[in-house]
Order: C-alpha cells, then sequence, then structure tokens
C-alpha cells in the first residue's frame, strides 16, 4: 500500500480538491494507497474539510495539531502515522502534479528506494523569491555537501527509509536534506511547478527566511566556521597594522592615533557581536534539543480510531 502525505496550513479550499484528484489518480492506475492529512494548528475550517473527506472516503485519515507546528513537524507527523510499504509526500496545494506520483511508485517498483521530485521549472514566481531561494539552495548545498539545488518536499521514500527518519531522535529537523543524507538507492522524477487553482500562498518573505536559517542551523555548522574566518580576518588586519605601527616607529613617524582606533574598534566590535549572534543561534538550538519536547501535539484523528 502507498501512503500519500499531505501537510495543510489554510487550505479548507484545497481539501476536498486534493483528495479527489489524488485519490482518483491512484485508482485508476491501480494503486492501493491511503491519504493522511496533516492539518498543522489551521485557522480556518481544514480539519473540518479533513473530516468530511474522510466521511466520504474511508481511506483518508486525518491528524490534527493543537496549534501550528510547522511543515517539517507535518511531514514527520504523517511519516509516523503511515501504515504504507512506501511513502509520498506532497503539497495539498497540489502545486506538485499528482499524477508523478504513479510514475514514484512505479520507479519504486522497480527497487528504487527514495524517489526525489526535482523541479524543472519553479513556476511563476517573482524574481526576488527566485533569486532567494537559489541563494538559499547554494548555501545550504555547499554546506552540507549535498547537491540541494532543485530538490523538493515532493518525493517517494521506501518503508525502511521512512522507518530510518522515524528513529531519529532530533527535535529541529529539515526534512529535505536528511532524505538526501540517509542515502539508499534514489531515482529522479522531474516537474514543473503548478499554480495554484485556489487559495493563496502561506509563505511570506520573512517566514521564508526564518525557515531557512532554521534549516541552515539544523543542518550544518557552516555559520560556526564563520566565525572562525572572522577571527584569521581579524589577525589579519592586527598583523597589517602591526607591521605599519613597527615600521612608523623605527621611521620616527607615530601611527595616526584616534581615527585609527575607532574604526578598529567599530571593525573588532563588529566582528565580536556577530561571531556571538551565531554562537548564540547554537546554543539556542542546543537549549531547544535537550529539551526533548515533541515535535508536534496531536489533538484529534479521524478515519481511524481516536489517539492523540
Amino acid at each position: 500500500m502507498l501512503s500519500v502525505i499531505l501537510p495543510a496550513y489554510n487550505e479548507e479550499q484545497m481539501i476536498a480538491a486534493a483528495a479527489g484528484t489524488v485519490s482518483g489518480i491512484l485508482d485508476e492506475a491501480g494503486i492501493a494507497h491511503e491519504l493522511l492529512f496533516v492539518d498543522d494548528g489551521s485557522r480556518d475550517a481544514t480539519w473540518a474539510e479533513i473530516q468530511r473527506a474522510s466521511q466520504r472516503d474511508g481511506r483518508v485519515v486525518g491528524l490534527h495539531f493543537s496549534r501550528n507546528f510547522g511543515k517539517e513537524a507535518a511531514m514527520f507527523a504523517g511519516l509516523e502515522q503511515a501504515r504504507g510499504d512506501c511513502c509520498v509526500v506532497i503539497d495539498c496545494d497540489l502545486q506538485h502534479p499528482p499524477e508523478k506520483i504513479v510514475e514514484m511508485y512505479r520507479l519504486w517498483e522497480e527497487g528504487y528506494e527514495v524517489v526525489e521530485g526535482i523541479k524543472e521549472d519553479r513556476g511563476t514566481e517573482t524574481g526576488f523569491h527566485r533569486f532567494a531561494a537559489n541563494s538559499f539552495y547554494t548555501i545550504i548545498s555547499r554546506a552540507t555537501g549535498l547537491d540541494m539545488a532543485a530538490s523538493s518536499d515532493f518525493k517517494l521514500l521506501d518503508r525502511k527509509v521512512v522507518d530510518t527518519l522515524n528513529r531519529m531522535p532530533e527535535r529541529n529537523v529539515f526534512f529535505r536534506a536528511l532524505s538526501f543524507w540517509v542515502g539508499f538507492k534514489k531515482a529522479e522524477v522531474r516537474f514543473t511547478v503548478r499554480e495554484r487553482t485556489a487559495g493563496e500562498s502561506k509563505w511570506s518573505t520573512r517566514s521564508l527566511i526564518r525557515y531557512a536559517l532554521n534549516n541552515i542551523g539544523s543542518f550544518s555548522s557552516a555559520p560556526l566556521q564563520f566565525v572562525t574566518l572572522l577571527g584569521f580576518v581579524m589577525l589579519a588586519v592586527a598583523v597589517i597594522f602591526g607591521v605599519i605601527a613597527l615600521v612608523q616607529k623605527i621611521m620616527g613617524n607615530a601611527l595616526g592615533g584616534f581615527t585609527t582606533v575607532i574604526l578598529l574598534l567599530l571593525l573588532i566590535g563588529s566582528f565580536i557581536m556577530i561571531s556571538l549572534g551565531i554562537i548564540g543561534f547554537y546554543i539556542a538550538r542546543i537549549y531547544e534539543e535537550i529539551k526533548g519536547r515533541p515535535r508536534y501535539i496531536v489533538s484529534a484523528v479521524c478515519g481511524r480510531e481516536e489517539q492523540p
């Protein structure tokens, strides 16, 4: 059986369409499946729509979070609750083409354990959004050593991969990078991002920046290495000014004082504050991890036994 995981946040207009479209495509292909909607603490009627979909089709399962925990938590909740021999994660807004699920499933039947959805075209994004996304993936790819330039959350995972991810104890997770990191036998399916048929994107520029910073921090220590780089830069500056000061002292010309001292203090102070900010960010991540709080809290379930 195939489990299809659909994270949803304020997607009341898309639940019925997503359930009908995905099930119709899989039924036509003769693929036994379940649809697992994860309501990430929506503030609209998303949960009510999921319950209606579950009443119409017994293969629809719904999880409702007690509050908004984020898309990463929603995807992992789906992976933990899925019962299929393989799982597909797909956006509820259907910007990931659902017919590609069949192609992914056929590759899984051939023995592939991770089938990555690779974006050929990002759709009609703004120039700034496209630049920001490309910059993020360039940074995370270089920081992790994994080529994630065109990656997405749209992918199929074999049961053994799902079980491996579910055993990972970390709280702050980056699903897209972890599915690369675990390895296993991979294949690719290329797709073009579609336009929404209803609703609007829930990602603001601010939330995307926060998402990028959190994921870089959860999966890479590269920013901490940047602190070391700043230290070497200051060492080079100190050596240069030290040599100049010694030469001018020997030649009887004292180094110009006040302006130089002020500039050096400002430079050093800026580097110190940046370094403390980066270190503080990682200390905060460690603090979040050691508290051991759950990634999410399920307040309601539909389509299965009601066990939060």
